[in-house]
């Protein structure tokens, strides 16, 4: 039967190397006066360049149990590890930047498209934005709410977590359906922070004076994906057209006005019966 180390050649001398086969070996990561390790191409191709400055004396190739280095090569493979870990974070945090960005742009041009004056015509594949994209925005929940998304995100959020998908949804739908509307601002983040200034906010949780960070990344990240459905325009209309939602464990005097069109989950959901926002 063929032993394991048949596949690999026995000992020789430099010698007998051809100045082809040197370079291999010094690319396998030989070193002068030691044995080395002659292994996958993979790790061929891991070896420091330095090795093909040496000279070679009283070198040989052994098989792979044979010890490569000693704390010289420790160290080689411990500082090239570390150079490969911070340049993949540097190039993973560039990307999820560039993700974000993307998203952002992207959802200023279909909440123009949700406004009264927008065309009203479905987002082209190239307009739509992606789940990695989204995701890419406020990643940790801490950021100024200052874009569509993270509004968007933010007030589904506070408004509707823990309370399950449709309620969540359906809180979307009334922040796209204000956007929509004449009688409201045109824009995600002004449908949201509208009556800040008079300290009477159209969603509570924007002028509570409490910390508007999001502080669980499972929901929040939910959150953030069916803003994307809403932008992209993926999500039926739970409400029924609705522009006013309260939790159903009160009753304010203002929802006498409107006309009742469901219940989803906690909420309430009204619209106005003229169809003019009050």
């Amino acid at each position: 039967m063929k032993k394991k180390n048949d596949n690999y050649p026995k000992a020789w001398e430099l010698g007998d190397l051809t100045e082809k086969d040197r370079e291999k070996a010094v690319d396998a990561g030989c070193e002068p006066g030691k044995k080395c390790l002659m292994s996958t191409p993979a790790i061929i191709r891991r070896y420091l360049e330095r090795c093909k400055r040496n000279t070679f004396t009283n070198m040989s190739l052994t098989t792979p149990h044979a010890a490569i280095g000693g704390s010289t090569m420790r160290r080689i493979w411990a500082a090239a590890w570390l150079i490969t870990f911070l340049l993949v974070g540097q190039v993973t945090v560039a990307d999820q930047a560039q993700k974000a960005e993307t998203a952002k742009s992207k959802a200023e041009v279909l909440e123009k498209k949700a406004a009264p004056e927008g065309s009203k015509v479905l987002p082209t594949p190239a307009q739509i934005i992606t789940k990695p994209q989204a995701q890419a925005v406020d990643p940790v929940g801490e950021e100024l709410v200052d874009d569509a998304i993270t509004c968007l995100a933010r007030s589904i959020y506070w408004e509707a977590r823990g309370t399950g998908d449709a309620s969540m949804e359906a809180v979307a739908n009334v922040v796209m359906n204000r956007v929509g509307h004449e009688g409201f601002p045109n824009t995600i983040c002004g449908v949201v922070k509208q009556g800040q200034e008079q300290g009477a906010c159209q969603f509570s949780w924007w002028c509570d004076g409490r910390v508007d960070d999001a502080e669980e990344d499972e929901s929040y990240s939910h959150a953030k994906e069916i803003s994307r459905k809403a932008l992209n325009r993926q999500l039926k209309d739970r409400t029924g057209g609705a522009l006013y939602f309260h939790n159903r464990k009160v009753a304010p005097s203002w929802s006498k006005e409107y006309i009742r069109t469901v219940e989803v989950g906690e909420h309430v959901f009204y619209k106005p019966a003229g169809g003019e926002a009050k």
